[in-house]
């Protein structure tokens, strides 16, 4: 700790918080487009499909969907270099995809099957792949904020320009490590994005009853942490404020927070019914936000993909859910010698 405290550059009492707001959307080549709207169809893919079997009884304990959400990955990945990281809460699947893990290791580790990312120990909320430098997927509201800021403090150790990545929600916005985390990151400018995905109900209670100040982005500001809001439902939007809050984290400016204003279809959990809100708020947002959907108009006004085109796409991807489900019904469960494994005494 001490030597990164002495290595840190001067801060003067004058220092300004600097006053940042979010770029334009980002002008997508249609192979961009086409790529983004792949990966958020495989994510959107998924997690039905996860519910499925949630309903059916393959999948147990807590399960979190990430339906409605999914721009906010898909463009954050796509300003990444390699050695970056990714650390998020319980809310993972769709992290874990948009990292390029394996469908098959994700679904089979929610069914807690051998074939598992965590070899089936983990179950829904607890996946990890240090090849992908995907660091969790984690149950404690908030926990992996710190986490988060400690892989930062291992690049700026490190000096190698890598960013991490730290993903929590409104809800968690609240938690005390939170801002002690906020503190050492700006105290020590380590390269770190708070990524705040504000999907508006935390764990079933609106921010406006819940939070004293729900523009997220200032949450940073006592800190001397700057922030911008970002529509979290155009994946555009998404990758041009990445690019710039990587391009700010990589030039040694310290933190930077991202609040992306999302929203998630689905309960808070498989268990949620989440009578907190309409079937008409659910749907305005479906039919006019819907960030798969604002691609797929893209593409087709821009001619550069046909309906049919885009149903193929559409059937590769559901092709390689039903190969991930088939995978996780069918392979075998864990040993019990695997309670004994990854154990530190």
């Amino acid at each position: 700790m001490a030597t990164a405290a002495k290595k840190a550059p001067a801060r003067s009492k004058s220092d300004k918080l600097p006053n940042l707001s979010a770029p334009k959307p980002a002008e997508f080549t249609k192979e961009e487009e086409l790529s983004a709207y792949r990966h958020m169809l495989l994510i959107r893919r998924f997690e039905e499909k996860a519910g499925q079997l949630y309903g059916m009884g393959f999948i147990g304990g807590f399960c979190h969907l990430y339906i409605g959400q999914e721009a906010v990955v898909t463009g954050m990945k796509m300003a990444l270099i390699d050695g970056d990281q990714m650390i998020t809460a319980y809310r993972d699947h769709g992290h874990m995809l948009a990292m390029d893990l394996s469908p098959r290791g994700v679904m089979a580790e929610l069914t807690g099957r051998r074939g598992g990312l965590s070899k089936g120990k983990g179950g829904s909320m607890h996946m990890f792949s240090k090849e992908k430098h995907f660091y969790g997927g984690h149950g404690i509201v908030g926990a992996q904020v710190s986490l988060g800021t400690g892989l930062a403090f291992a690049n700026r150790y490190r000096e190698n320009k890598n960013v991490s990545l730290t993903y929590f929600g409104d809800g968690a916005a609240n938690q005390g490590q939170v801002y002690e985390s906020f503190n050492m990151a700006s105290l020590w400018k380590l390269p770190v994005i708070y990524v705040i995905e504000n999907n508006r109900y935390a764990m079933g209670t609106s921010v406006s009853r819940s939070s004293a100040e729900t523009d997220f982005s200032n949450r940073g500001a006592s800190f001397k942490i700057p922030g911008m809001q970002v529509d979290g439902m155009d994946v555009r939007a998404v990758k041009s404020a990445a690019d710039l809050a990587t391009e700010w984290c990589r030039a040694g400016n310290g933190p930077l927070i991202l609040e992306m204003q999302t929203y998630r279809y689905r309960g808070h959990s498989m268990s949620d019914p989440a009578k907190y809100r309409s079937k008409e708020e659910v749907q305005k947002m479906r039919s006019e936000h819907d960030p798969i959907e604002q691609v797929k108009a893209r593409l087709m006004e821009k001619k550069w993909a046909s309906e049919d085109e885009l149903k193929a796409v559409d059937k590769e991807v559901r092709d390689i859910v039903a190969d991930a489900a088939e995978f996780a019904q069918n392979d075998a469960e864990p040993d019990p010698s695997e309670l004994w494994t990854d154990i530190v005494l």
